[in-house]
C-alpha cells in the first residue's frame, strides 16, 4: 500500500443505520470463523460517521453502539480509494498510525475489501481485524474478497427492494387520483343495510339531496321522502329487481329539495348477499344530472378536464363518448374514433385480456379491472376500469407503461440479486462444492432462463452433465433425459464442445444445436424440448476450463443483457469455487499427511495401557494444529503430552511438528518433570524464534516403591493454557482437574513461571487428555462442554479403553467436527496382574 490514497468523496449517508442486521452479522461471523481473527466487521461510512450493521468481537461500548466517528475508521480509506486496504501492523503504517481505532478498539492488523452499492460506488468494507500484527496470506484475501462480493449483493438487494416499495407507493397515488376525479365530478356514494333500513350517505350525496348531517336521519325513509312521487314507483321497481336478482340497480329520477326545488339524480348500485345467499346490502353511487337535463354538460366538462382517459361504447361496441385524455393516450382524434367499433380501431383487442374484461362486464353486469399490454402501434401497458351502463360500456384507462416496466425491471433486478446471494451462500457454505454446483440450475431457473444444464470436466478432461432444471415440469423430465444422452451424441462442433475447448461464450439457435446431434434418442428428445435459443457459458478456473453452464431460452422470452451478465458472473464464481475447493482439498491432504506422520504410536509401559485418537476436521480449511505424544523418559517414567497450535493450516501443522520435536528432545535429555519441560520449551521457542502460540498439557506418571506396594500412582502435570485433564477413578468417580491459576500459553513470555500439580491415583483409574475439538461447540461455554463430556464418560462406564475413546468421539462429535480432535487415554491396570498388551 502507498502512503496516500486518492481523495474520493465519502457518501452523504450510509445505506443502512447503526443497528445490528442479522444478514450482515452472519457475514461478520463467516469472516471471523474462516480467517480465525478476533474481530470482523461490515463497515459503512458517510461524511459524518462509521456504522457497523454486521459486527463480531468488537469491545464494548462499540459492539452495542454499532457506530464510531471517522477518527476511529480505517474503512474510510477503502471508500475514498475504492481499493482494498491491507495492513499488517497499523502502528507502523503512515496512513493510519495516528487513528484512534488503534488505542480504543485494539486494531493492529487490518484487511478490508470494498463493498459496492448498486450504482457501482464503494460505500464501505468487509474487514478482518487482529489485535496482533498479522501477515495476511493470499488465501485470506481471496476468501475475504469472495465474502465481500456476496455482502455487496446483499446490499444491492436491499436497495432494489426499497425501489420496488417506491413503485408500489406510486401505484397507490394513481388510485388516489381516481378518487379525486370522483370528487371533481361530485359523485356521491350510498350503503343501504336491508335488515335495519339503515342508510349511509357520504357528504357529497347529502349535499346533492340538499340536506345536512343534522337533517339527514340515516334511514331509507329519508330517500323515499325525497323522490318525486311520479318517479317513485319506477325507482322502487328498479331497487326490488336488483335485490331479488342480486344484480345491478340503475335509475335516473327527480328529487324534491327542502326549499321546494327539484333536481335530477342518476344512481347506480349493486346488491350484495350475506353468507346465506340472500341480499343484505345495496351499495352504489349517485350524481347530479340536472345540468344535462337543463341542456348543460357539466359531466362532460368534468370528463374533459380529467387526466384519466374516458371512453364510452354503445351496445354494438361503437365509441360514443371520448374525452381529451383518451385522445392523447391512444394518439387518435375523436373524429377517428366516434361511431367506429373498438375492434376495428384496435384489432389487437380481439381475443385478448381487454376483450375478455369488456365482455365479462357486459355479461355479468359487474365492473372489471384489467391491466395488460397492447401491441404496436400503441406498444404500451394500460390499466382499464370498465363497467356496463344503460348505453353500453364505459371505461376509465391510464397508460401504466413506465410504472409497469419500472416495476418489472425492479422485480427482475431484485430476483437476480436474491439469486446471486443464494448462489454465493450455497457456494460459501458447501461442504461438497461439485455437488452444490450440480444443484445450481434450481436457483438459476426461471430467473435467468427457462432451462439450464450444468456440465463439469473430470480430471481426465471428459465432460459430464451433472445437473439440470426446467421451469415447466413436463419439459423438466425431458431435459433430464436429454442431459443424460446429449454428450455422447454431440459432435466436436457442437456449441457445448466449442465452449469447453475454446473457453469462449457460444450462442446458438435450436436448429444449430440439433444439427450437431447424431440421429437417435438425444436428437429426438431435443425435438420435443421447447428450446428457442441456447447460451453456453464456460466455467473458467484460474488455469483451465472446468465446465459450462448451458442456458435455454424458450420462444417468446425476450433477450435481457442483464440476465446474461449475471449468468457470466455466476459462471466465474463457480469456477473460483471449484478451484478453491481443489486447493483446500490439496492443502488438507498435505496438512493431514504431515500431521499423521508426526503422531506416532504410543508406548506400552508395564501395567499401563495408552490409547490415542486423532480425527481431522471435516472442513478442509481446518487442519494442522492439534497433537498428542506419549513416551518413556530415561528414568522409565511415562510422559503424556496433548497440545494445540493456534491456527488451522499447513503452517500450523509445521509449527506443531517443531514444538512436538522440541518438547520430546527436552524431556528425553533432561528427564525433568512437566513444569520444567514446558519452561524449557518456552525458552527454546524464544531462542530459536519459533513465532507461534500454542496450548499444551504435560503429565508424568511417577511411583515410589511404597506407592507400588500400595497400588498407587502419582500423576504430576503442568498446564500451559490447555483444557484440564479428566480422571475416572477406580470407583467410578469422575473429576475434572481444573486449575484456576492456569499458566500462560506457550510462545507468550519465555520468562513466565511454570507450575505443576499432582494427584494420587489408584490402579484401575483412567486419565483423559484432549483438545478442544472433542468438546467445544458453538453457542456453548466451557463448563457446559465439560459436563457433556462427563455425562458421556459415565454412560460408557465399563467399556474397554478403545471402546471408551471411540464412544466419546462418536457421541460428542458424530462426524460433524469443525476442528481437529486429539485424544490420549491412559488406564492404570493393577500391578499384580500380567501387563496389558
Amino acid at each position: 500500500m502507498g502512503d496516500a490514497l486518492p481523495p474520493n468523496a465519502l457518501p452523504a449517508t450510509t445505506p443502512l443505520p447503526a443497528a445490528p442486521d442479522p444478514a450482515f452479522d452472519r457475514f461478520a461471523r463467516l469472516v471471523r470463523a474462516t480467517l480465525g481473527v478476533p474481530v470482523a466487521l461490515v463497515s459503512l461510512v458517510s461524511v459524518d460517521e462509521q456504522v457497523f450493521p454486521g459486527a463480531e468481537g468488537l469491545p464494548e461500548p462499540w459492539q452495542t453502539a454499532r457506530s464510531t466517528p471517522l477518527s476511529h475508521s480505517f474503512c474510510q480509506h477503502v471508500v475514498t480509494s475504492a481499493e482494498p486496504l491491507v495492513i499488517s501492523d497499523a502502528r507502523e503504517h503512515p496512513l493510519v498510525r495516528h487513528n484512534l481505532a488503534i488505542p480504543d478498539l485494539g486494531v493492529v492488523a487490518y484487511a478490508g475489501m470494498p463493498l459496492v452499492a448498486e450504482d457501482g460506488t464503494v460505500v464501505g468494507s468487509l474487514c478482518a481485524i487482529d489485535d496482533q500484527p498479522h501477515d495476511w496470506t493470499e488465501r485470506d484475501l481471496d476468501v475475504l474478497r469472495g465474502l465481500a462480493e456476496a455482502c455487496s449483493s446483499e446490499l444491492q438487494l436491499r436497495a432494489a427492494q426499497q425501489r420496488a416499495e417506491t413503485v408500489r407507493r406510486g401505484h397507490e397515488a394513481d388510485r388516489a387520483r381516481w378518487s379525486l376525479a370522483m370528487d371533481a365530478g361530485q359523485v356521491g356514494s350510498f350503503d343501504w343495510h336491508l335488515a335495519t333500513d339503515e342508510l349511509t350517505w357520504d357528504q357529497r350525496l347529502i349535499d346533492i339531496f340538499g340536506l345536512t348531517e343534522e337533517t339527514f336521519d340515516g334511514n331509507i325513509a329519508a330517500f323515499n321522502r325525497a323522490v318525486l312521487p311520479e318517479d317513485a314507483e319506477r325507482v322502487g321497481q328498479a331497487i326490488a329487481r336488483a335485490i331479488d336478482t342480486l344484480g345491478i340497480y340503475e335509475a335516473e329520477y327527480r328529487i324534491v329539495l327542502p326549499d321546494g326545488g327539484t333536481r335530477w339524480v342518476q344512481a347506480r348500485g349493486q346488491a350484495l348477499a350475506d353468507a346465506t345467499g340472500t341480499a343484505a346490502r345495496l351499495i352504489g353511487v349517485a350524481y347530479d344530472t340536472t345540468a344535462v337535463h337543463d341542456g348543460e354538460t357539466r359531466t362532460s366538462r368534468v370528463l374533459e378536464a380529467m387526466p384519466t382517459g374516458y371512453l364510452s361504447m354503445d351496445h354494438a361496441w361503437r365509441f360514443i363518448v371520448v374525452n381529451n385524455a383518451a385522445e392523447r393516450l391512444v394518439g387518435l382524434h375523436r373524429d377517428e374514433l366516434l361511431g367506429r367499433s373498438v375492434f376495428d380501431v384496435f384489432p389487437g383487442t380481439t381475443g385478448g385480456p381487454f376483450e375478455r374484461a369488456y365482455q365479462t362486464a357486459v355479461d355479468s353486469g359487474q365492473p372489471q379491472l384489467v391491466e395488460a399490454y397492447y401491441p404496436a402501434p400503441l406498444d404500451a401497458w394500460y390499466e382499464v376500469l370498465c363497467w356496463p351502463s344503460p348505453d353500453g360500456l364505459s371505461l376509465f384507462f391510464t397508460d401504466t407503461t413506465e410504472r409497469t416496466l419500472t416495476t418489472r425491471r425492479a422485480e427482475a433486478a431484485a430476483a437476480r440479486l436474491a439469486m446471486l446471494a443464494a448462489v454465493a451462500r450455497s457456494l460459501l457454505d458447501a461442504p461438497d462444492v461439485p455437488g452444490t454446483v450440480a444443484e445450481l440450475p434450481r436457483l438459476l431457473v426461471p430467473v435467468l432462463a427457462d432451462g439450464c444444464i450444468v456440465t463439469l470436466l473430470s480430471d481426465d478432461g471428459r465432460p459430464r452433465d451433472v445437473g439440470s432444471w426446467h421451469t415447466d415440469p413436463p419439459q423438466r423430465s425431458l431435459l433430464q433425459r436429454y442431459a443424460r444422452t446429449r454428450i455422447a451424441a454431440q459432435s466436436m462442433v457442437s456449441p457445448l464442445a466449442r465452449a469447453l475447448t475454446s473457453g469462449d461464450v457460444v450462442r446458438a439457435s435450436a436448429a444449430e444445436v440439433r444439427d450437431a446431434l447424431a440421429e437417435g434418442e438425444a436428437r429426438d428428445l431435443h425435438d420435443q424440448l421447447e428450446a428457442g435459443t441456447c447460451l453456453v457459458l464456460p466455467v473458467l478456473g484460474r488455469d483451465r476450463v472446468r465446465g459450462a453452464l448451458t442456458l435455454y431460452r424458450a420462444p417468446g422470452r425476450p433477450h435481457d443483457p442483464d440476465d446474461e451478465s449475471t449468468a457470466r458472473e455466476i459462471a466465474d464464481r463457480v469456477g473460483l469455487a471449484l478451484d478453491n475447493a481443489d486447493l483446500l482439498a490439496r492443502q488438507s491432504q498435505v496438512a493431514e499427511g504431515l500431521q499423521r506422520s508426526l503422531l506416532t504410536d504410543p508406548p506400552a509401559p508395564e501395567h499401563t495401557q495408552i490409547v490415542v485418537r486423532y480425527v481431522p476436521a471435516t472442513q478442509s480449511a481446518k487442519v494442522g494444529g492439534d497433537w498428542y505424544d506419549a513416551f518413556l523418559q530415561p528414568s522409565g517414567m511415562t510422559m503424556l503430552v496433548i497440545g494445540d497450535v493456534v491456527g488451522h493450516d499447513i503452517e500450523a501443522a509445521a509449527a506443531m511438528g517443531q514444538l512436538r520435536g522440541l518438547l520430546r528432545g527436552i524431556a528425553a535429555y533432561s528427564d525433568a518433570g512437566p513444569a520444567e519441560v514446558l519452561r524449557g520449551l518456552d525458552r527454546a521457542m524464544d531462542v530459536l524464534q519459533v513465532s507461534t502460540l500454542a496450548t499444551a498439557s504435560v503429565a508424568r506418571f511417577e511411583q515410589t516403591p511404597e506407592e507400588r506396594r500400595d497400588g498407587l500412582t502419582r500423576m504430576v502435570w503442568s498446564n500451559a493454557g490447555h483444557l484440564p485433564p479428566v480422571v475416572v477413578h477406580e470407583d467410578g468417580r469422575i473429576a475434572v482437574l481444573s486449575d484456576r491459576r492456569s499458566n500462560l500459553l506457550l510462545g507468550v513470555d519465555p520468562s513466565t513461571t511454570r507450575t505443576e500439580r499432582s494427584v494420587v491415583l489408584g490402579r484401575g483409574s483412567t486419565i483423559l487428555l484432549f483438545t478442544d475439538g472433542l468438546v467445544e461447540r458453538r453457542a456453548s461455554n466451557l463448563d457446559d462442554d465439560l459436563v457433556r463430556l462427563q455425562d458421556a464418560v459415565a454412560d460408557l462406564a465399563g467399556a474397554t479403553l478403545d471402546e471408551l475413546c471411540d464412544g466419546l468421539v462418536g457421541r460428542l462429535v458424530d462426524g460433524r467436527n469443525d476442528d481437529d480432535i486429539a485424544l490420549v487415554a491412559v488406564r492404570l491396570h493393577p500391578q499384580d496382574t500380567p501387563p496389558t498388551t
